[in-house]
C-alpha cells in the first residue's frame, strides 16, 4: 500500500507537562520525514479520535503513530480499520519509569523514533486464506470425548468422534456407581453413572458421526485441512478436519509392578477398576475373586503406586474420593467392614464434604500409614503390613479382599494415538514434568497443546475425576471451536488471537540449514523430500521463531521482521563516551513487557540509560540485532523474557528457552567485535515480578559501567 503516515502525540496523563513535544514534532517532521504531525491533551477522547478519523477521512491518512499510553490500554479507542496503527508507550517507558525530566525527554525522542521507523517499515497485515473445513475431530468416546462432541454439536458444529473400543463410555461404563456431584453429599452416597443417557444423545445425534473399533491412523495438513485416516476394522477413509480434541483417557498404572502389594499373587488383591467391576457384576455385592465368597473384611490401599518416585511421582486425583465411594459399596453389607490406608485423603473443593459424609460411617476405618507389604495370613485370607502409622509402629491387620488404588497414566504415554505426520514426531510434544500427559503450558493457559489446532482435555492432560473431565471437556470444545473460526479467516490462535500475519519466506535465498524447521516450537515447518522447508501458516502461532532462527534472515511477517527492529535500534541515541552509557533491553510481550506496564503503574524509576524494545517472544531474536546495535555503539543488550522450565513456561512454549540457547553462540560474535560477552546477558521475569525491574536493570548498567563504554563509540 502506499503509505501517508501521521504521527499523533498525546500531551495527557502529564506527557505534555514532561517532555518538549514542540521539539519533537521538528524531529519526526525533519528528520524522519513525517508528513502529518499533530498533538492533542486526551488522544482518547472523542475530540482527539475525531481528529484522527477526520485525517483518515480527509487527507488519507493510512499508517498512524500514536505516541501516549500504552498499547496495553486503550486498544479498542484507537482501532481503525484499514489502517497501520503503531502504539509508543511514551507515558510508561520514558514518563513515568525515569525520574529526571531532561532524561525524559531524550528517552521520548528514541521511543518515538522508533515507533515511526516501525511505521514505515511494516505493511498492512493480511490473512492466509484457504479453504478449510470447521468439522471437529474427538478423539476418544469416554465421559471427556462425549461431553466435547456434544458441546460442538449443540453449538452447531459438524462432529467426528472415534472410539478404539467396539462401544463408546470409556472407564466409567466400568463403574458400579459414581459419587454425588452437588451438595450436599448426604445419603445417597452413591448414585448411577447415567452413562447410557450420554451415549444415547451422542449415537442419536444428527451431528455426529461415531467410529467405533476404530483409531485414527495418522493425520496429516494444518488446522482448518487436516486430512485424518480412520481404520475401521481393516478399512481406511480419509475425513478433513478444522480442528482435533484429544480425549484419549488414562490407563491403570500397572499394579504388576507393585510386587511388594501381592497382585497377581494373590487372587484377592484387585486395582480399583476390577473392584468396580466385581461391584458392578454383583450388582452391589462384593464377592471374593478366589472363592466367590462375600467379602466381609475389605482393606484398601491408597496411594498404590502414587506419590512414589520409583512409580508415579504425582497425585492421581480421583483416587480417593473413589476408595471412598467403594466402601460404600462394602458397607451395603451390614457385616462388612472397610479399612482405608492412606498417606493423606485429597479430596479437593467441594468433595472434603463426601469425604466428611464417609467418616460417620462405623463400618468404616480410616486409618493414616505406610503399606509396605501384603502377605500370606494363612487361612484364605491376606495380613496388610503398615509402618509409619500415627501410633508410630508397625501394624498388621487381617482382610478378605485388598483393592489396590493404583494411580492413573495418559493414554498417550506408549501411544500417540493422534499420530501426526510432521517433522517433529506422530505425537504430542510433552515435559519430563507431565510424566507423559500432554505438555499444555498449563501455566498460561489450559487446553492448549504445541500442535496448533489439537486441544487436550481429561485425564490425557492431567489426572481429574468424572465430573471435572466434563468441565475440561467443554474448554476444550470452545477451543477448538475459536480455532476452526479463526483459520478460516486467517486469524492466529491463541496468544496472539488477533494476528493477521504469517511467515513470508524468501526461499530463493534458503540454505536448507533446518534451523527454522528444528526450532519452531509448533511444528509449523515441514521438509519437502530435498529436505527444503516449507511453511504451513495455519500451524503457525505468529511467535517469529523461525525468524530469529534464520542466519540468511529471509523469514519475515508483514509489521514485524529482521529489517525493522534492526533499524530501531540503531535510530536510538548513543551518549558520547564521556557520557552514561546506553543500554537496550528486548522484551517479550507477554510477560516481560506487562510487568514494565505494572512498574510504571506502582512508581518504580529505573536507569535512564535503558531503552526498551518490545518483541513478540525473545524466540524471535535474530543475533544480527546484538552485532548491529553494538557496533554502533550500544554500551549492552539486555533480553528480558519469560520464565521457562519445568515449572514454567512462555507463552511461545520454547520462546525465552531458544533465546537462551542462541546466546551461548553469541560469543562467536562478540569476539569478532572484539567485545566483552558479558556486555549481552539475559534474565527471566514473571509477569506479576514487577518490583524485581529496577534490581535487574541495576546490576546489568553496573556491570556494563565496569566494563567501560563501547569502544564502536562515535563511529
Amino acid at each position: 500500500m502506499e503509505k501517508k503516515l501521521a504521527l499523533y502525540i498525546c500531551t495527557g496523563c502529564g506527557i505534555g507537562d514532561a517532555i518538549n513535544v514542540e521539539k519533537i514534532s521538528n524531529i519526526a517532521k525533519n528528520a524522519q520525514k513525517v508528513p502529518v504531525v499533530k498533538n492533542h491533551f486526551a488522544l482518547c477522547g472523542s475530540e482527539g479520535l475525531e481528529t484522527i478519523k477526520a485525517d483518515i477521512a480527509n487527507e488519507g491518512v493510512n499508517t498512524i503513530v500514536i505516541a501516549g499510553c500504552s498499547p496495553r490500554v486503550k486498544f479498542e479507542e484507537f482501532s481503525f480499520p484499514g489502517c497501520i496503527v503503531e502504539r509508543v508507550p511514551v507515558r510508561e517507558l520514558a514518563i513515568q519509569l525515569i525520574e529526571k525530566q531532561e532524561d525524559q525527554q531524550i528517552a521520548a525522542e528514541d521511543y518515538i523514533k522508533m515507533g515511526v521507523i516501525k511505521a514505515q517499515k511494516g505493511d498492512m497485515p493480511e490473512p492466509f486464506i484457504m479453504e478449510t473445513v470447521k468439522t471437529i475431530l474427538v478423539i476418544g468416546g469416554g465421559i471427556a470425548g462425549m461431553t466435547s462432541a456434544l458441546q460442538c454439536a449443540d453449538m452447531g458444529y459438524e462432529v467426528v468422534l472415534v472410539e478404539k473400543e467396539a462401544e463408546l463410555g470409556g472407564f466409567v461404563n466400568k463403574l458400579y456407581k459414581k459419587i454425588p456431584t452437588s451438595l450436599p453429599y448426604k445419603e445417597p452416597l452413591i448414585v448411577d453413572t447415567d452413562i447410557q443417557a450420554t451415549i444415547k444423545a451422542v449415537e442419536s445425534n444428527p451431528k455426529i458421526k461415531v467410529y467405533k473399533s476404530s483409531k485414527v491412523e495418522k493425520t496429516e495438513g494444518q488446522p482448518g485441512a487436516f486430512d485424518v485416516t480412520i481404520s475401521t476394522e481393516g478399512k481406511e477413509e480419509v475425513v478433513k478436519i478444522g480442528a482435533i480434541i484429544l480425549a484419549a483417557g488414562w490407563k491403570p498404572y500397572d499394579a504388576t509392578k507393585l510386587e511388594h502389594l501381592g497382585y497377581g499373587k494373590f487372587k484377592d488383591v484387585v486395582t480399583g477398576i476390577e473392584f468396580e467391576e466385581i461391584a458392578k457384576k454383583g450388582k452391589g455385592k462384593i464377592l471374593r475373586p478366589s472363592d466367590g465368597k462375600a467379602a466381609k473384611k475389605v482393606a484398601f490401599v491408597l496411594c498404590a503406586g502414587s506419590r512414589d518416585p520409583n512409580h508415579l511421582p504425582y497425585c492421581s486425583a480421583m483416587c480417593c474420593a473413589s476408595a471412598l465411594k467403594q466402601t460404600k459399596y462394602v458397607r451395603q453389607d451390614d457385616d462388612a467392614c472397610a479399612m482405608v490406608f492412606y498417606k493423606d485423603i485429597r479430596t479437593p473443593a467441594r468433595t472434603e464434604y463426601y469425604y466428611k459424609e464417609a467418616q460417620n460411617d462405623a463400618g468404616v476405618m480410616l486409618a493414616k500409614a505406610d503399606v509396605i507389604g501384603v502377605s500370606d495370613a494363612g487361612n484364605g485370607n491376606m495380613f496388610v503390613e503398615m509402618e509409619n502409622s500415627l501410633l508410630g509402629e508397625r501394624v498388621k491387620v487381617e482382610a478378605d479382599l485388598v483393592v489396590l488404588a493404583t494411580g492413573i497414566v495418559p493414554a498417550t504415554l506408549d501411544d500417540p494415538i493422534i499420530n501426526l505426520q510432521y517433522r517433529q514426531g506422530p505425537g504430542l510434544p510433552d515435559l519430563e514434568l507431565y510424566n507423559g500427559f500432554a505438555d499444555s503450558n498449563f501455566i498460561c493457559f489450559q487446553y492448549e497443546t504445541r500442535r496448533t489446532g489439537v486441544y487436550a482435555a481429561g485425564c490425557v492432560r492431567q489426572p481429574m475425576n468424572m465430573a471435572e473431565a466434563q468441565e475440561d471437556a467443554s474448554g476444550a470444545a470452545l477451543k477448538a471451536i475459536q480455532c476452526a473460526e479463526h483459520v478460516a479467516q486467517g486469524i492466529a490462535v491463541h496468544p496472539r488471537a488477533w494476528d493477521k500475519t504469517y511467515p513470508d519466506p524468501f526461499m530463493q535465498k534458503c540454505t536448507s540449514c533446518k534451523r527454522c524447521t528444528e526450532e519452531c516450537p509448533f511444528g509449523a515447518i515441514d521438509e519437502d523430500e530435498k529436505g527444503t522447508p516449507y511453511f504451513k501458516p495455519n500451524r503457525c502461532r505468529r511467535c517469529a521463531t523461525c525468524m530469529g532462527a534464520c542466519p540468511e534472515r529471509i523469514i519475515s511477517f508483514k509489521d514485524y521482521h529482521v529489517d525493522m527492529i534492526g533499524t530501531m535500534l540503531k535510530s536510538v541515541s548513543v551518549p558520547s563516551e564521556d557520557d552514561d552509557p546506553r543500554l537496550i533491553v528486548l522484551v517479550c510481550e507477554n510477560d516481560a513487557y506487562p510487568a514494565l506496564d505494572a512498574a510504571a503503574k506502582s512508581g518504580i524509576k529505573i536507569d535512564k540509560a535503558v531503552r526498551f524494545v518490545q518483541l513478540r517472544c525473545l524466540g524471535s531474536t535474530n543475533l544480527v540485532w546484538i552485532a548491529d546495535a553494538l557496533s554502533k555503539g550500544i554500551d549492552g543488550m539486555l533480553l528480558m523474557g519469560c520464565k521457562y522450565g519445568e515449572n514454567y513456561q512462555c507463552h511461545f512454549a520454547k520462546g525465552s528457552e531458544l533465546a537462551n540457547y542462541r546466546l551461548g553462540k553469541v560469543q562467536e560474535t562478540l569476539s569478532r567485535l572484539q567485545l566483552e560477552s558479558e556486555r549481552v546477558q539475559m534474565v527471566q521475569l514473571a509477569i506479576d515480578e514487577f518490583e524485581k525491574v529496577p534490581q535487574m536493570i541495576n546490576d546489568f548498567v553496573e556491570r556494563v559501567k565496569e566494563i567501560g563504554p563501547n569502544p564502536f563509540k562515535g563511529f
